[in-house]
């Protein structure tokens, strides 16, 4: 290869560089809309990244409160509706192992305290936002909730499983009770009803909406366009 063909040659992969630049630059960002109370919403979390690096942009992470949707569109939670239905809670724990196949996860530890009120989970989320601290906390708050399950809605035992993961809980615990944080949960809860939502884990790519985590292979598919 002459002195010609090479320029020309990195010339091209210059080029082509910058054209998946550009592609990655014009990619909407994915919506996840989340409450730590949800198993699946956990699942979801730990499969993200390595969705993240496929697509080249990041989540958004959106904290809502689950029972405030479910109170606004009449739904309840699975552990209500699968009761006494043959075979089909055998079919989502299936559903379940094939997603922890799929995208290499670990599965999560039952909470035997569950179903766990995750109010002021959910408002510290706010508040960890607005102290810099959120993927921090989002980290600490799931693992509490589903790998090490501890009773999150007890406000002493949270605090000290923030803490045991570097967080300031007292410093979050008190900046959640405020009336901005609050109106800031409430608002996500209420946006995420009017655009379709009704539990948890939703996802939007623009105004698309998916439902489960078995749909972030169509939101992957979304974000690149296939």
């Amino acid at each position: 290869m002459d002195l010609w063909d090479t320029l020309r040659h990195n010339v091209r992969k210059v080029r082509s560089r910058r054209q998946v630049r550009e592609i990655e630059l014009t990619r909407i960002a994915p919506q996840f809309l989340f409450d730590f109370g949800s198993p699946n919403a956990y699942l979801s979390h730990l499969a993200i990244p390595a969705i993240e690096q496929r697509i080249g942009v990041k989540f958004e992470y959106v904290p809502i409160l689950l029972g405030g949707i479910f109170k606004s569109t009449n739904n309840r939670s699975p552990a209500e509706t699968l009761a006494g239905v043959k075979n089909k809670r055998e079919f989502q724990q299936v559903e379940t192992e094939r997603f922890i196949k799929r995208f290499k996860v670990q599965p999560y530890v039952w909470n035997p305290h569950f179903p766990v009120n995750t109010l002021n989970l959910m408002r510290t989320a706010i508040a960890a936002q607005l102290e810099g601290v959120f993927e921090q906390y989002v980290e600490a708050a799931f693992h509490h909730m589903w790998r090490e399950p501890k009773k999150m809605d007890d406000p002493e035992i949270a605090a000290k499983a923030l803490a045991s993961s570097g967080l300031d809980a007292q410093k979050l615990f008190t900046r959640a009770q405020q009336p901005e944080v609050k109106g800031r949960l409430i608002k996500n809860t209420e946006e995420a009803v009017a655009r379709g939502a009704f539990g948890s884990p939703t996802f939007f790519v623009g105004n698309e909406m998916f439902f489960g985590k078995e749909q972030l292979r169509e939101v992957e598919e979304m974000v690149l366009g296939t």
